[in-house]
């Protein structure tokens, strides 16, 4: 078969079957420590798509920049929802497969079909009072945000006010968590138990699956609770803009919010403090300068969180790059390569104040993350209020020895070693001046529920295991 190129020319397209073409593993210790020379390899050898095999399951991975926007914006020849799956449907896809249990929690970020378009407008309706600036719920976010920061904060002083911390394990990780249980309405300091068990199955330990029965068992519980009394968050403004939600769904729903909101925030806010500490010194003066969200984009557009997004499917057979993607094949768009690709790369300018908001970090296209200004939101308020509370930070490793996790999905630091000195007195938190209602007095839960909480045993026993 023959196509055109980008720039006029034809190409041959390759018609041969995806798992004839014996896609070569992904998910190597290469992919783990040098994710982006994977990316090139590939696209050397196979161009802006290339075959490829995920724990033994072929798939399609996108690597260039105008494919990558070809598959997002077009969400009738490239659907979500696993029914799509020709190998799953043909049941060629293991039963035992370890990326399965992720992918099977049909939540909004799965699902396709008629039911995705009444589900994204109820997200997008119960989100607004959080993502409006305007609105008391976002004041009162913010103000969560801060006060969680100042509580992980004067955790981490506990071990000296100058000394040894790991920023990743006692603040971007926590933090968002922390802010997640908040949105979700969890009673006092309840949440904290679930909190960690999102975190056990986030790191696919062998405890992962125990915790997610724990985990969608604790939320089908609240949302019991929400059905029956609801309140000002997130799972109750869902429920009301889509009642027909069987709590099951809501369960679904929430464990999306929990994940995939915790996760990418702690790396995003990981990730920009690692921009700031090892960048030149214009870069820390322009948090200074009220340019924490510049910063952040810069850090999506080099070193997205969010790596791959979850696969979509061919509806009937299309070229895409140089290959026929057959009908029912799994598509999985990489915005780490796209990022790479010299048609985005080598268009961004780098001397500018402003960097370009054409990154594919939150998606693209009639899917593109509901949440994200949330997470921005969110991770904005955590890094101010980071460099706020401390007069000195530098990475304890060079910041090209800093130890990195990766999965097929996410990429972000196992560690954030800094050295750290505490300012003096704590700055005056932004709320203090212009309280939203209800800002202060219902953000913390009880100090003795707290410290009685596995999340707060785990925080406290690694300051204790520190000295």
């Amino acid at each position: 078969m023959e196509s055109q190129r980008g720039d006029g020319g034809p190409v041959d397209l390759d018609d041969t079957g995806l798992e004839a073409l014996a896609p070569e593993p992904l998910l190597t210790r290469d992919y783990e420590t040098r994710p982006a020379l994977v990316y090139e390899r590939l696209r050397q050898r196979h161009g802006p798509v290339a075959p490829v095999d995920l724990l033994g399951v072929p798939a399609w991975l996108v690597l260039g920049y105008r494919e990558s926007l070809q598959v997002l914006q077009d969400d009738d020849g490239w659907p979500k929802g696993l029914e799509n799956w020709r190998a799953r449907s043909e049941g060629r896809v293991p039963a035992d497969w370890p990326l399965g249990p992720s992918l099977e929690v049909n939540h909004i970020l799965i699902q396709g079909g008629a039911g995705y378009r009444p589900l994204r407008t109820a997200w997008d309706v119960a989100l607004k009072p959080f993502q409006d600036p305007r609105h008391p719920q976002a004041k009162r976010l913010k103000a969560a945000v801060t006060a969680y920061a100042d509580e992980l904060i004067t955790l981490v002083g506990q071990g000296g006010k100058a000394g040894v911390a790991d920023l990743s394990a006692q603040f971007s990780r926590p933090l968002p968590l922390m802010v997640a249980s908040h949105l979700l309405g969890f009673p006092g300091s309840q949440g904290d138990d679930a909190l960690m068990d999102m975190w056990r199955v986030l790191d696919a330990g062998p405890d992962a699956e125990a915790a997610l029965e724990r985990l969608l068992a604790t939320l089908a519980e609240l949302a019991a609770l929400k059905l029956e009394k609801p309140g000002d968050d997130f799972p109750s403004y869902l429920l009301a803009a889509h009642p027909d939600l069987s709590l099951d769904h809501l369960a679904r729903e929430l464990f999306m919010l929990l994940g995939m909101t915790s996760d990418h925030v702690g790396i995003l806010i990981s990730n920009t403090v690692v921009e700031v500490l090892s960048g030149e010194g214009s870069v820390r003066a322009s948090l200074s300068a009220g340019m924490v969200r510049e910063t952040m984009n810069r850090v999506v557009m080099r070193k997205p969180p969010l790596v791959n997004f979850v696969p979509r499917f061919a509806a009937r057979d299309t070229s895409l790059g140089n290959y026929v993607i057959r009908a029912g094949d799994p598509v999985w768009v990489s915005p780490g390569a796209a990022h790479a690709d010299p048609l985005f790369a080598d268009h961004v300018a780098s001397g500018t104040a402003i960097s370009t908001r054409a990154h594919l970090s939150w998606g693209a296209g009639p899917r593109q993350c509901p949440a994200r200004e949330l997470a921005s939101a969110v991770a904005s308020a955590g890094v101010g209020r980071l460099f706020e509370r401390f007069d000195y930070l530098d990475l304890a490793l060079p910041a090209d020895q800093l130890p990195w996790r990766s999965s097929p999905f996410m990429r972000g630091l196992r560690s954030l070693p800094v050295h750290y000195e505490l300012a003096s007195a704590p700055p005056q938190r932004p709320w203090a001046e212009e309280p939203a209602p209800g800002a202060a007095e219902d953000v913390l839960p009880d100090p003795s529920a707290r410290q009685r909480s596995s999340l707060w045993r785990y925080l406290t026993g690694l300051i204790r295991g520190g000295r």
